[in-house]
């Protein structure tokens, strides 16, 4: 084998191969999470959670109140998210939920 077929045997090696692995630096657990497994658990997380919306909504109080929202499934290399509570508490006066509201939606509070 010439050095130029050592060559392009190399670089067309299938992603999972060892020797690509080992090129890349990644481990196996990392590998077997490819592109379209990451969208399936995100479409079935999505799914997880409009059921349990669903659920919330439709369904008896008494029966649906101590329900909590469903995990995400475990990915590699993300790290698992701290339970917060998704009360926001209006007490006092005018707009005292105001930073609360921004911490959900990820932006700074307009009267800041």
């Amino acid at each position: 084998m010439s050095w130029r077929e050592l060559r392009v045997f190399l670089r067309y090696l299938p992603p999972e191969s060892a020797t690509a692995r080992a090129a890349r630096g990644s481990t196996p657990l990392q590998d077997t999470w490819t592109l379209d497994r990451q969208l399936l658990a995100t479409a079935v997380d999505a799914i997880r959670e409009n059921t349990f919306t669903a659920v919330k909504l439709h369904g008896d109080p008494a029966k649906t109140g101590r329900l909590k929202p469903p995990q995400p499934i475990p990915r590699p290399g993300v790290e698992e998210a701290k339970p917060s509570s998704n009360v926001i508490k209006f007490a006092g006066r005018h707009g005292s939920g105001a930073q609360q509201l921004a911490q959900v939606f990820g932006r700074p509070a307009a009267n800041q």
